[in-house]
Formats: structure tokens, C-alpha cells, sequence
């Protein structure tokens, strides 16, 4: 049987990548990767930018996600990457995508893709997490109990069943806030990903510390990692 091919001209090639960077803010925090992914098409189109497409049957966006928050929570570093058949100051970019885009879902800044992938450069995130309420004392207790453990293993359910895994080993950095009460983290890109919420996880199921429900997560920043453990800009040519 003859293989069958596509009708129509093939798309268009791309000419120039533009990385982006953009806040989830306030309500907007709520939306999922996928809500994400068809407003942000939808804002393409509004601001009428030259995107480029995959070929075949089903031809779609060239557009590329890299490591999004957990839907509810917020973050000033979320990532994508666009590919363009025409080429486009990349200023002018971030304000047309900015004000197609529902205001919570606001492009930071746009910059011409350096080479190498840009998920490389996303090695590590800065996180903020809220805790209101908190006893300061309990959690600094718990938390210095934390920081002396070799490992420490908690299990969250995933999509494929609950996985185990150890949480210690991605932590660079911890630092308990007491106005407001909360903890600023620096956490490795592991596999699994280790998140914020499995540190209260271990804060509470191995250290003893006594968790408040009430809790907000931002994400501050994410990066390549440097040796003083602190994070490069991922859209700098240093990054």
C-alpha cells in the first residue's frame, strides 16, 4: 500500500527561536499546563505572530514547555520556547503576547534562544513557601533535624502509583522566615522532581514538625546552578 502523503504546501521553516519567560500570578495560579498551552495559542493568534509549524496530518505550533509549576501554584519563572517563520524584535514580542494574554499570565521578558536546550538550563528552582500560623520554634526544630539527615525518603502518589524517593539529596538550600513564618528553599531538578510540598512532607512525617494546611507556593526563579549555590538567568548567555 502506498504510503500516503499530505496534501497541501509544507509549512513555512522557522527562522528564529525566542525563549520567554512568564508569571503565573493571583488566580491564574490555578491554571493547568494544558489551560496554559490553548491560551497561550490562542494569544499567538490575537497578536498575529508568524509561528512556525510541525509538518504532517495534524500540524501544530512549534511551541515547547519546559518544567511548569504544579497547577496552584504561583511563579515569577515559568518557560517556553517559539519558533517563528518571520523574524521579530523580541521586545515587541513580549508585549504583544503580553496583551493578548488574560492579565495573572504575564510575559516577563523574551529573548533571542542561545544554542543547547534550553531545559539544560533549568538545573535548579527557588521557592517560596508560605506557611501563616506556623510555630516558628516547632518548624526550626524539625528543619535542623531535616538538614542533618544523610536521606530522607517520602512517597507521593503519582500518576504511575505511589514512588518513594529520597528528598534530602536536592535540597542546596533551606532557610526558615519568621515575619511572615515560612521557608525559602533552593531545591535540585532530580527525577523524580522533588517538590516543595515533599519537604513539609519530611518536615512533618520524619521530623515531627506539626504542619498547617493553610500554605501558598511560589516559585521566585529557576536556572542553571552556580558553585556558590546560587542561580544563573537561564536566558543569559552566562546561563
Amino acid at each position: 500500500m502506498a504510503k500516503r502523503v499530505p496534501e497541501g504546501p509544507a509549512p513555512d521553516p522557522a527562522v528564529q527561536k525566542l525563549r520567554v519567560r512568564y508569571a503565573k500570578r493571583g488566580r491564574l495560579r490555578f491554571t493547568s499546563t494544558r489551560d496554559f498551552q490553548r491560551a497561550l495559542e490562542r494569544a499567538v493568534r490575537r497578536a498575529r505572530l508568524p509561528v512556525a509549524f510541525s509538518a504532517g496530518f495534524h500540524p501544530h505550533p512549534k511551541i515547547s514547555y519546559a518544567n511548569a509549576a504544579a497547577t496552584g501554584w504561583a511563579s515569577e519563572a515559568e518557560y517556553f520556547e517559539i519558533s517563528l517563520t518571520e523574524r521579530a524584535d523580541p521586545a515587541q514580542v513580549a508585549v504583544a503576547l503580553d496583551e493578548a494574554l488574560p492579565p495573572g499570565l504575564d510575559v516577563l521578558q523574551v529573548v533571542e534562544a542561545e544554542p543547547g536546550a534550553l531545559a539544560d538550563r533549568l538545573q535548579a528552582s527557588v521557592w517560596r513557601v508560605d506557611l501563616p500560623g506556623a510555630d516558628v520554634t516547632g518548624l526550626r526544630s524539625a528543619l535542623e533535624r531535616l538538614l542533618a539527615m544523610d536521606r530522607a525518603e517520602v512517597t507521593r502518589m503519582t500518576k504511575s502509583g505511589a514512588r518513594t524517593f529520597d528528598v534530602r539529596a536536592a535540597i542546596e538550600r533551606a532557610e526558615l522566615t519568621a515575619d511572615p513564618a515560612g521557608l525559602d528553599l533552593v531545591l535540585h531538578h532530580t527525577t523524580p522532581a522533588v517538590r516543595p510540598t515533599d519537604i513539609l512532607t519530611a518536615l512533618t512525617e520524619l521530623c515531627g514538625w506539626q504542619a498547617d494546611r493553610t500554605r501558598s507556593v511560589t516559585r521566585l526563579a529557576q536556572g542553571p546552578m552556580r558553585a556558590d549555590g546560587a542561580l544563573d538567568d537561564p536566558l543569559t548567555e552566562r546561563g
